[in-house]
């Protein structure tokens, strides 16, 4: 049989899939240099042994394959020889839709609305005020269903236990006071020993002690402080900030991380207070902090896709709760160490791992302060917010800058990620929200309606509405 010189031979490429931790499926496969990506999911699938078919996404050397495996080993000018690393990432499973109109405005505050924040399961909302009142809402009617009262200054920060039962606000008085949000009262004591006021409020991981026991706090005294919910007692005094410390984030192995205007981030061991590092860079007051861990920890056991929770309640196995939120938690961070960022008063960020003393990057673009920074959900994206009016996107693995989204016509005060890492939620003082798409890099909606500065948004963790509040007194909640 002669051979038609003139047909085009269908060139081959030695392919094997890695998952993003580097985990092998299968041996290498001689593929056709012009598969596609949904038939690279299918074989995908197929390696896996996956019952249902999963949507992936593939990458050879950070570059998606969007069209075909050609497409993007050609633009690369990659040897085809070669054995091609196919890196492969399963998608969210489940899509959080851009919310789209208010459903309720609820007035009640008598003053601004400072801070507000879904429980993990997104069963409740909590929002801290001006009047020295925290609120407690009913999400099924959309109504205030609690008010507690007994701080005798601005609410400034609220924290939802992982576990949902209980949650802590601290006021300008320097007090922490804990409420159940079933009945609206005062848990124990009040937490009393800063000498200003708390900046930020931070619980032990569920993983770590599913009784959610313990909380640490940020005071404006240049302490941070362990607290004792139960006994109502401080367990540990952590000095060594030299100005006031502005965050505070408790992370999945045992350390505590603290920023400070005294321009430092500092690393503690929980149990014991110990200081272990101190990173230094920043050359103004460091804003805020972000852990590549923090979702996973904010929602301790709550998985957002999982059946609504029946497993939870008064009934619920501690101990298999326990241990799906350590499984959650070693998912994002299997080594043990942390990533976090910083943003500051300097314009810039950094990038750091909790094991180097250096930092990893310098992150600058910014025109002015940065106020707010947050890890996405699947940890591949940071968002940072800041008073020169726009949001920045950056990957997450290096720092690396992906885009500025502009729109707003004032300063950005705070963002807040879906559940599904594919939108962001800003929050300016020019009286808006703003959705923007990670994808499409570019707003997907406008959400106007407060009358004036919003202080506070928050995505509930399910994904399914999103609330907001400022100086106009008012909550609003939004929904698709």
């Amino acid at each position: 049989m002669e051979v038609d010189e003139n047909e085009p031979t269908t060139r081959t490429v030695q392919a094997r899939f890695v998952s993003d931790v580097g985990e092998e499926a299968g041996p290498p496969l001689a593929l056709p240099i012009n598969v596609t990506k949904e038939q690279l999911e299918l074989i995908c699938n197929a390696l896996l042994k996956n019952e249902q078919q999963t949507p992936y996404l593939f990458f050879v050397n950070d570059d998606e394959i969007k069209e075909s495996v050609e497409q993007t080993v050609d633009s690369k000018r990659l040897n085809a020889e070669d054995v091609l690393d196919i890196v492969y990432q399963p998608q969210a499973v489940f899509r959080v839709r851009a919310v789209s109109r208010c459903t309720s405005t609820m007035p009640g505050h008598a003053e601004a609305v400072v801070s507000l924040a879904f429980s993990p399961n997104s069963i409740h909302l909590a929002s801290g005020s001006g009047d020295k009142t925290l609120r407690l809402w009913d999400l099924n009617t959309e109504t205030p269903h609690y008010t507690c009262t007994g701080h005798r200054q601005w609410v400034m920060c609220v924290a939802w236990a992982p576990d949902s039962l209980k949650v802590a606000s601290a006021c300008k008085a320097g007090e922490i006071r804990i409420w159940s949000p079933d009945t609206g009262k005062q848990l124990g004591r009040p937490l009393v020993g800063h000498k200003k006021w708390i900046s930020c409020l931070s619980w032990e991981p569920y993983h770590r002690n599913a009784e959610c026991r313990y909380l640490a706090s940020a005071g404006n005294d240049n302490d941070a402080r362990i607290w004792d919910v139960v006994l109502g007692t401080c367990v540990k005094v952590i000095a060594g900030h030299t100005a006031a410390v502005t965050a505070v984030r408790w992370g999945g192995s045992g350390l505590l991380y603290t920023s400070s205007r005294d321009r430092t981030v500092k690393m503690w061991r929980a149990e014991d207070g110990v200081l272990c590092k101190t990173f230094t860079g920043h050359a103004h007051w460091v804003n805020n902090l972000a852990l590549n861990t923090d979702y996973v920890l904010r929602t301790g056991p709550f998985h957002p896709v999982m059946d609504k929770f029946k497993m939870y309640g008064d009934g619920a196995d501690k101990d298999a709760l326990k241990q799906l939120a350590l499984e959650r938690y070693e998912q994002v961070c299997p080594d043990g160490v942390e990533s976090f960022v910083s943003c500051s008063d300097d314009f810039t960020l950094y990038l750091w791992r909790a094991n180097q003393k250096q930092f990893v990057t310098r992150m600058t673009g910014h025109q002015n302060v940065v106020n707010d920074v947050k890890y996405s959900p699947d940890v591949k994206f940071i968002a940072s917010a800041s008073f020169d009016k726009s949001i920045r996107l950056w990957r997450a693995g290096d720092g690396a800058f992906i885009c500025a989204l502009r729109g707003h016509v004032q300063a950005v005060y705070t963002v807040s990620w879906s559940a599904d890492s594919r939108l962001v939620l800003s929050g300016s003082k020019d009286s808006t929200l703003k959705v923007w798409s990670v994808k499409e890099r570019k707003l997907v909606q406008e959400l106007p309606g407060h009358a004036d500065e919003v202080y506070g948004v928050d995505w509930a963790p399910d994904g399914s509405r999103v609330a907001s509040g400022g100086k106009d007194k008012v909550l609003k909640l939004w929904a698709y």
